[in-house]
């Protein structure tokens, strides 16, 4: 009876969530990302059930350092979205504490316009220290938002570490935020982060700032050219903009929509969402095997018996391993 009224309820929400209504999205989002055994699995019920309706929207990626501005941008570029007739809706991958799990999601009120429109879902969401919070949850939410009938899906990464592949390996354009510097700045470029970026934007180009940001344009341009594309039908472009301003916005956004219609045209944007999904199962089965060896008394008894014998140097990894992995069967 129990999982008949369990079944019944993922109905409703499924059909409110179709319905547009951003409570059900807000419920949805938090079953996904419940780290309950039961919760799982009704969210993973309620994923496939709506499945037919995703895959539709734009999925943009937007990284950069703390302090460029990502917050800012996402406002910007959001509120002029929404002026253009989309629905926007913002997955925010807040820093938490890898101790506490504690997180400050602040985000939302640094995009006081886009937080107050009707057209507008921002979700922050903790990372709890690990890129689980940022694979596997954020994509089920991105999934969840598209099936809401939001348009465009804005992922904001925390902008350190893996996490920046993990986003870039979710969505169809990965942004690349910096700021003004030239020159000597340029040596602190991040070659991995720049090979993923579809697009480098130079934010705060405005004021006795302009200068320095069309130099630092230049400078990633050049240093652009003697890198390989993701892609041999997109070359990415250096902007500047300003996200104060709004200057440089909607230019931002063309971009976007060149990137998709050349990716479209050569088959590559079908076949990195089709790549997506296979490394979105991977990464899944890993995240499941893992909490398997955490959840399971009797397994992760025996699995701290074989790291106190590799800590202790009487039994190598490799071999250690082997018997973890004969655990799981």
């Amino acid at each position: 009876m129990t999982e008949k009224k369990a079944s019944l309820d993922i109905k409703t929400l499924a059909r409110d969530l179709r319905a547009g209504s951003r409570a059900a999205l807000a419920r949805a989002i938090t079953l996904v990302e419940s780290r309950r055994a039961d919760h799982q699995a009704l969210a993973r019920e309620l994923v496939q059930k709506l499945l037919p309706d995703t895959g539709k929207a734009f999925r943009v990626g937007i990284t950069g350092s703390p302090g460029v501005g990502k917050s800012t941008t996402i406002d910007a570029l959001g509120t002029y979205l929404i002026e253009q007739g989309h629905k926007v809706a913002v997955l925010a991958v807040d820093p938490s504490s890898a101790r506490s799990g504690g997180s400050i999601l602040g985000d939302k009120t640094r995009m006081a316009r886009l937080a107050a429109s009707a057209d507008a879902f921002i979700r922050p969401s903790p990372s709890s220290g690990t890129l689980g919070g940022v694979a596997a949850k954020t994509r089920e939410a991105m999934l969840l938002c598209e099936a809401a009938g939001f348009g465009v899906v804005l992922v904001e990464t925390v902008g350190i570490g893996q996490s920046e592949t993990a986003v870039c390996d979710m969505t169809d354009f990965f942004l690349a935020l910096m700021l003004p510097g030239g020159g000597d700045e340029l040596q602190g470029i991040k070659k991995g982060l720049v090979e993923l970026a579809d697009m480098i934007a130079i934010n705060k180009a405005d004021g006795d700032n302009l200068k320095r940001a069309k130099i630092t344009a230049a400078d990633y341009r050049g240093a652009l050219h003697i890198l390989a594309p993701r892609s041999e039908h997109w070359h990415p472009p250096v902007e500047t903009y300003s996200a104060l301003t709004g200057d440089g916005i909607a230019k931002i956004w063309q971009k976007v929509l060149d990137h998709r219609k050349a990716m479209n045209a050569s088959g590559d944007f079908a076949a990195r969402r089709r790549e997506q999904q296979v490394k979105w199962m991977w990464s899944m089965l890993e995240q499941r095997m893992l909490a398997r060896l955490r959840s399971e008394a009797s397994v992760r008894t025996k699995v701290r018996k074989i790291e106190a014998e590799v800590a202790e140097g009487h039994l190598t990894p490799g071999l250690a391993a082997e018997q973890i992995l004969e655990l799981l069967q």
